[in-house]
């Protein structure tokens, strides 16, 4: 369908976050947003992301790591200014996943244990 929306949740985490951590992330923006079309997740951090689609049968895209620094996000953490050169990296995923003129529907989610964060963007499909 033409015109259709599609919504791209994309993550950012800590290397020792435990794959509990993104599915509780995501189960926040589906509570929030409601359903979800595809993951995203930097090429660095794609193995956990794509174990997370293969559980929940979402499709994963993968982002250059490169690219994360050219994307402008709501969240500014200083933590992941100096690890990715992006204020958030779940944001700058989404975004990035979701394609050009998307918008994030938020800022980005923190989950419990504050291990994951996880951003929800809209592009065209």
């Amino acid at each position: 369908m033409k015109g259709q929306k599609i919504k791209v949740a994309g993550f950012g985490f800590r290397s020792e976050a435990p794959l509990a951590s993104l599915v509780q992330a995501l189960d926040q923006l589906i509570e929030q947003y409601g359903a979800i079309d595809q993951l995203a997740a930097a090429h660095s951090m794609l193995p956990l992301v794509q174990q997370l689609g293969r559980l929940r049968s979402l499709e994963v895209i993968a982002v250059a790591d490169a690219e994360l620094s050219t994307v402008a996000t709501l969240t500014h953490s200083a933590r992941s200014m100096q690890a990715r050169g992006t204020g958030s990296v779940a944001e700058a995923v989404a975004l990035l996943a979701a394609g050009p003129g998307a918008t994030l529907l938020g800022p980005r989610i923190i989950s419990v244990d504050r291990q994951a964060t996880a951003a929800l963007a809209e592009g065209a499909d």
